[in-house]
């Protein structure tokens, strides 16, 4: 019982829808028989005992088929015309015990005689009844062999997926760990106060980066706080130039989002247009849901379209592409990164699907104020 539970299921179904279909083949030609042409019971009984040694032969020619599938095709076609010539002696033989035979024809001239007389249009069936069980054998063989290929194309994918991911992550963190250092690189001879909470800061900054870059996906509330902790750096580096609003929608703390995704945002928003004004300017982040669609934006009212480097998406340095690659390898190309720049500054936004029901989501709210 142990053995027949090891065979995949869809060749159990094969085996049984095969003889199915000869033991509905089998009882019409036997009961027309017995009615018609020889009503005796030896003849239903021939006919069950026949059968029987059909459906034996059935697993037995699967197991055939098994075998030679792992050598070159003109082996199994070999090995099949071979296959084919046993069957036909053996089940002819057998055909001839249960009625010659039976009748006292029992001598090799009368096997010869019946086998010959075999040879014509009655050869036939047993030719069907081998062709056709090799034939589901191939079929099924061949539709493994495509669902397999689908699946290691799949897996591939989404490797591949998966390593694109990591890469984007390794190639972020060390590009933002960079830009933090040396905007605290000036606060080195600044107040003890001072330096002692941007260190503070900083190791949280450090802190997430490292946890987060184990993971897939992080919540909203922590990236907003690393977030807020990255522009408290650079405000030390830039004092009163530089300002930070957010305004967050209290339904999307509990939004699951790739880490790090909005800090290349904020970071270019700060190099680009806020450091070069000499006025300085201002940071809002914003993210509004509706339904279970989170739109982000990221945008500020520094230089914009005046800047001396154009923030397109594509010439701003590794953090903006790869920002847009992550989040279309997240949610696909629908999500990628939009950019506007004017005169009055620079925005980009972008917008993901939620997959968490609002009622779920029972974070602590944020103030929305600027910092």
């Amino acid at each position: 019982m142990k053995l027949i539970e090891r065979i995949p299921k869809i060749w159990r179904q094969a085996y049984l829808l095969i003889c199915l279909w000869y033991a509905i083949n089998f009882a019409i030609s036997v009961f027309f028989e017995w009615k018609f042409v020889n009503p005796q019971s030896y003849v239903l009984w021939n006919g069950f005992f026949l059968f029987e040694a059909l459906c034996l032969f059935i697993a037995l020619i699967f197991v055939w088929s098994h075998f030679l599938f792992r050598f070159e095709a003109i082996v199994q076609i070999t090995g099949h015309v071979l296959g084919i010539v046993l069957f036909f002696v053996v089940n002819g033989t057998l055909s001839y015990y249960f009625t010659d035979y039976m009748e006292g024809f029992v001598y090799f001239v009368h096997w010869k005689e019946y086998m010959i007389g075999l040879m014509s249009w009655d050869a036939l069936r047993f030719y069907d009844q081998y062709i056709i069980t090799v034939g589901v054998y191939y079929v099924i063989r061949y539709f493994q062999g495509l669902q397999r290929q689908e699946q290691e194309k799949n897996e591939l994918e989404l490797k591949n997926k998966e390593m694109q991911i990591s890469l984007l992550k390794s190639q972020i963190n060390p590009h933002f760990l960079f830009n933090t250092l040396n905007s605290i690189s000036t606060l080195m001879h600044s107040s003890k106060d001072k330096a002692r909470k941007v260190i503070t800061q900083l190791s949280d900054i450090f802190r997430y980066a490292l946890d987060s870059h184990g993971g897939e996906r992080v919540k909203l509330i922590h990236e907003i706080d690393f977030i807020e902790n990255y522009v408290r750096i650079q405000q030390v580096r830039f004092g009163e130039r530089l300002k930070f609003s957010k305004d967050i929608d209290p339904t999307c703390l509990a939004t699951l989002i790739p880490p790090m995704i909005l800090q290349p945002l904020v970071e270019n928003s700060v190099k680009y247009g806020i450091a070069p004004k000499d006025e300085g300017g201002t940071i809002y982040l914003t993210v509004r849901r509706s339904g279970n669609i989170i739109f982000f934006e990221v945008k500020d009212d520094g230089l914009g379209s005046n800047a001396k480097k154009v923030m397109d998406g594509s010439s701003s340095g590794v953090g903006m592409s790869n920002t847009d690659l992550r989040l279309k390898s997240h949610y696909g190309p629908q999500s990628g990164l939009r950019v506007r720049s004017s005169e009055k500054g620079y925005a980009v936004s972008f917008y993901v699907r939620d997959i968490i029901p609002n009622e779920l989501v029972k974070e602590p709210q944020l103030e929305n104020q600027e910092v």
